[in-house]
Protein backbone atom coordinates (compact mmCIF):
# COMPACT_ATOMS: atom_id res chain seq x y z
CA UNK A 1 0.00 0.00 0.00
CA UNK A 2 1.35 3.27 -1.25
CA UNK A 3 1.59 6.36 1.37
CA UNK A 4 -0.97 8.41 -1.01
CA UNK A 5 -3.58 5.61 -0.52
CA UNK A 6 -4.66 6.44 2.77
CA UNK A 7 -7.39 7.99 3.32
CA UNK A 8 -7.31 11.62 5.20
CA UNK A 9 -10.15 11.84 7.83
CA UNK A 10 -11.95 14.83 8.82
CA UNK A 11 -13.10 15.52 12.05
CA UNK A 12 -15.13 18.77 13.15
CA UNK A 13 -13.24 20.05 16.98
CA UNK A 14 -15.92 22.13 18.72
CA UNK A 15 -14.02 22.98 21.54
CA UNK A 16 -11.26 24.74 18.86
CA UNK A 17 -14.24 25.82 16.45
CA UNK A 18 -12.10 24.50 13.67
CA UNK A 19 -12.47 21.03 11.21
CA UNK A 20 -9.26 19.19 11.05
CA UNK A 21 -8.01 16.82 8.83
CA UNK A 22 -6.10 14.01 9.75
CA UNK A 23 -3.52 11.86 7.35
CA UNK A 24 -2.28 8.56 9.20
CA UNK A 25 -3.52 10.25 12.88
CA UNK A 26 -1.68 13.25 12.28
CA UNK A 27 -3.30 16.82 11.55
CA UNK A 28 -2.12 18.05 8.36
CA UNK A 29 -4.70 21.01 8.26
CA UNK A 30 -7.75 22.36 9.49
CA UNK A 31 -9.94 24.77 8.62
CA UNK A 32 -11.37 27.52 11.61
CA UNK A 33 -14.70 28.99 12.00
CA UNK A 34 -17.06 30.60 14.65
CA UNK A 35 -20.98 30.45 15.01
CA UNK A 36 -23.22 33.16 14.74
CA UNK A 37 -26.83 32.30 15.11
CA UNK A 38 -27.12 29.76 12.62
CA UNK A 39 -23.94 30.60 10.27
CA UNK A 40 -20.77 29.32 10.25
CA UNK A 41 -18.49 31.57 9.55
CA UNK A 42 -15.13 30.13 7.89
CA UNK A 43 -12.40 32.78 8.44
CA UNK A 44 -8.54 30.75 8.28
CA UNK A 45 -7.66 27.31 6.57
CA UNK A 46 -4.40 26.13 6.19
CA UNK A 47 -2.64 22.82 5.40
CA UNK A 48 0.93 22.37 6.92
CA UNK A 49 3.67 22.77 4.09
CA UNK A 50 4.27 18.76 4.47
CA UNK A 51 0.92 18.14 3.38
CA UNK A 52 1.01 20.56 0.26
CA UNK A 53 0.03 19.53 -3.19
CA UNK A 54 -2.19 16.65 -2.02
CA UNK A 55 -5.68 18.19 -2.54
CA UNK A 56 -6.37 18.05 1.30
CA UNK A 57 -7.69 21.51 1.43
CA UNK A 58 -10.35 20.72 -1.02
CA UNK A 59 -10.84 17.96 0.86
CA UNK A 60 -11.45 19.49 3.66
CA UNK A 61 -13.07 22.40 2.86
CA UNK A 62 -15.65 20.54 0.69
CA UNK A 63 -16.80 17.97 4.10
CA UNK A 64 -16.86 21.08 6.30
CA UNK A 65 -19.57 22.25 4.05
CA UNK A 66 -21.38 18.99 4.11
CA UNK A 67 -21.08 18.86 7.65
CA UNK A 68 -22.48 22.51 7.71
CA UNK A 69 -25.20 21.61 5.51
CA UNK A 70 -26.10 18.49 7.41
CA UNK A 71 -26.37 20.47 10.81
CA UNK A 72 -29.20 23.12 9.34
CA UNK A 73 -26.83 25.78 9.61
CA UNK A 74 -25.31 28.72 6.73
CA UNK A 75 -21.83 29.74 5.38
CA UNK A 76 -20.09 32.71 5.42
CA UNK A 77 -16.41 32.71 3.67
CA UNK A 78 -14.44 35.28 5.00
CA UNK A 79 -12.05 32.78 4.24
CA UNK A 80 -10.26 33.47 0.75
CA UNK A 81 -9.61 29.70 0.13
CA UNK A 82 -13.31 28.64 1.04
CA UNK A 83 -14.62 31.81 -0.66
CA UNK A 84 -12.92 30.29 -3.43
CA UNK A 85 -13.70 26.49 -3.48
CA UNK A 86 -17.15 28.08 -3.26
CA UNK A 87 -16.57 29.73 -6.98
CA UNK A 88 -16.00 26.44 -8.09
CA UNK A 89 -18.41 24.42 -6.24
CA UNK A 90 -22.15 25.90 -6.18
CA UNK A 91 -23.36 23.08 -5.33
CA UNK A 92 -23.67 25.01 -1.54
CA UNK A 93 -24.47 28.33 -3.22
CA UNK A 94 -28.27 27.58 -1.52
CA UNK A 95 -26.57 27.87 2.16
CA UNK A 96 -24.30 30.18 1.21
CA UNK A 97 -24.56 34.41 2.70
CA UNK A 98 -22.62 36.89 1.60
CA UNK A 99 -19.43 38.24 4.09
CA UNK A 100 -21.00 41.56 4.89
CA UNK A 101 -19.50 44.48 7.73
CA UNK A 102 -21.41 43.56 10.16
CA UNK A 103 -20.32 39.83 10.51
CA UNK A 104 -16.37 40.69 9.46
CA UNK A 105 -17.09 43.48 12.92
CA UNK A 106 -18.71 40.74 14.85
CA UNK A 107 -16.12 38.35 13.80
CA UNK A 108 -12.91 40.97 14.75
CA UNK A 109 -14.41 40.77 18.10
CA UNK A 110 -14.59 37.26 18.55
CA UNK A 111 -11.05 36.67 18.05
CA UNK A 112 -9.66 40.04 19.93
Amino acid sequence: MSESSTPAVVERVDADHQYEILVDGQRAGLTEYRDLGTQRVFFHTEIDEAFAGQGLASQLVQQALTDVRAAGLRIVPVCPYVAKFLERHDEFADITDPVTRDVLRWLKAQLA
